[in-house]
């Protein structure tokens, strides 16, 4: 059950697809450096079954007047959930994309992967792995939205995605009543955002070794070391285009630094159980997108997942690896509402 925070959210419609319970609780930020939402958002808390809380932000697809457009509307669209990547949580979508796509008709939900954000923190040295994360995601569409959503993820986060949608399965399993429980949720579609490859992060590691053995000195100890979190310049170089304020960086490296209390992964365990499985049903929907000053995932790890999912790949010009929150982000955002469009013409879903 989620329930939401009275005491920081503004009135927004109802949603059908999460019960919101009326309360007021005592619930402490977690981030020094809380992120405020904006008008039309609210911040809800999915209870996991492990008695967990995974943070929600969520804003509803711009009304309409006439009921029975605003059904049909509805009925089309299908709702959108958005997985952030490593140092990132919730709020790096509802900057500009929540308001962006809730304002195209798509009721959208971003979420903060546990020990990221306002997110409660598991009992472990990290905050999980692909198969606990892809859970949590799962049972947060299973209990909470009643349409087949699109599933988009960042960085880490397309990799999260990825090995959900390998993991969905058309036709119910035999057995338990507790086997089908287990499975993962059917999309409408998934969207790879400036993701991880399927094979990990180590190609694109080497790749910068032999080719850009500086770029990979800085990508090390930008994200390794964490020294984005303390070098304006060095976190700009990692995450943001070059004509990106300087004010700008400042506001989204102090989140970023709130954000991630315990590592997204353990990298060597990660990377042990890659690649991730390859996606059984050739005619479910995804789209890859890459941005063209990409300080973290080079063309080559951009193709190769396009490869993979045998699509061809987006390569949004004059944006960097934060592609949501960087200076041009709605020229990535109007690539993507583009190919939403089209996918519910063509009815697809799996």
């Amino acid at each position: 059950m989620a329930t939401v925070c009275t005491l920081i959210v503004p009135k927004v419609p109802q949603s059908k697809g999460i019960a919101r319970t009326r309360a007021v609780l005592t619930r402490d930020y977690k981030m020094k450096v809380p992120y405020e939402l904006k008008q039309g958002q609210s911040r809800l808390f999915h209870k996991l079954p492990s008695g967990l809380n995974m943070e929600v932000l969520f804003q509803k697809g711009l009304d309409c007047s006439d009921p029975d457009e605003e059904q049909r509307r509805s009925t089309k669209n299908p709702p959108l959930v958005f997985v952030h990547g490593s140092f990132h949580a919730a709020w790096c979508w509802a900057e500009h994309w929540l308001p962006f796509f809730s304002q195209n008709g798509y009721d959208c939900y971003a979420l903060s992967l546990l020990g990221q954000g306002e997110s409660d923190s598991p009992a472990a040295a990290v905050a999980g792995t692909l198969q606990t994360h892809a859970g949590d995601i799962a049972d947060f569409i299973h209990k909470e939205i009643k349409l087949p959503p699109v599933l988009l993820g960042h960085s880490f986060g397309g990799l999260i995605v990825q090995y959900y949608i390998a993991n969905i399965r058309r036709e119910a399993v035999k057995g338990s009543d507790s086997e089908n429980k287990s499975l993962f949720p059917s999309l409408s579609g998934a969207v790879l955002v400036c993701s991880v490859p399927p094979s990990g992060n180590s190609g694109l590691v080497w790749r910068y070794l032999f080719s850009k053995p500086l770029a990979a000195f800085k990508v090390t100890r930008s994200l390794a070391a964490k020294a984005f979190q303390t070098s304006l310049p060095l976190c700009k170089e990692t995450f943001f285009s070059a004509a990106m304020e300087d004010q700008l960086v400042a506001r989204y490296q102090q989140l970023m630094t709130e954000s991630s209390r315990m590592p997204l992964f353990d990298l060597r365990k990660l990377n042990a159980s890659l690649p991730v499985p390859r996606l059984e049903d050739p005619a479910f929907k995804v789209l890859v997108v890459g941005a063209k000053d990409d300080f973290i995932v080079d063309m080559e790890g951009l193709n190769e997942t396009g490869r993979f999912y045998s699509v061809p790949t987006v390569c949004i010009e004059g944006v960097a690896h934060d592609i949501m929150i960087d200076c041009s982000w709605r020229k990535s955002a109007q690539s993507i509402l583009s190919w939403l469009n089209s996918l519910n013409k063509a009815g697809a879903k799996i």
